[in-house]
């Protein structure tokens, strides 16, 4: 059975086998998250991602980390919200176990994941907080450890809270 740690800090520095990058449809670099992980892997990431031709909402990519310590970057494009009826939660849903999946093709035992969609994206925090662990309880068997990495004190407050109130 695996583990699943909430963390504090910057997923580019974290040694796991496989950081996701919430990434935009493009697959070539952006702010946030995103931006930190083009910018720490260095220029053979973005000639990596040109010809994967971008990647749908809710779908998921897989390229070498380069100069990064993980070996693999996951890329996914979260969804946009834009009030909640138009299947936002599901996509966002979708962004982990494509993730997920991919990671196993690849043979990887170990990932980290950043709060997917809920900045510059508006996602409620509170909602992807849920359905984020929802997805990595239901998938930590299949790996050693899960990290939920999140930038700000107050994310990792609310992460661990929210994993506290669903097991």
């Amino acid at each position: 059975m695996g583990e699943i740690q909430i963390v504090q800090g910057d997923i580019t520095r974290l040694e796991v086998d496989a950081i996701v990058n919430a990434a935009n449809s493009s697959l070539l670099g952006g702010g946030g998250v995103d931006g930190a992980i083009h910018r720490a892997a260095g220029p053979a990431l973005l000639t990596a991602c040109r010809p994967l031709g971008g990647c749908p909402t809710g779908e998921a990519r897989i390229t070498p980390g380069f100069r990064l310590k993980a070996s693999w970057v996951i890329h996914t494009v979260g969804p946009v919200w834009h009030g909640g009826d138009q299947g936002e939660p599901e996509l966002l849903q979708a962004c982990y176990e494509h993730s997920f999946a991919l990671a196993l093709e690849n043979s990887i035992k170990s990932i980290a994941f950043p709060a997917i969609s809920s900045g510059v994206y508006h996602f409620p925090k509170q909602a992807a907080a849920v359905i984020a662990l929802e997805s990595m309880l239901a998938a930590h068997n299949d790996f050693e450890i899960i990290i939920a990495c999140c930038f700000s004190a107050s994310d990792t407050a609310l992460y661990q809270a929210t994993i506290n109130a669903l097991v």
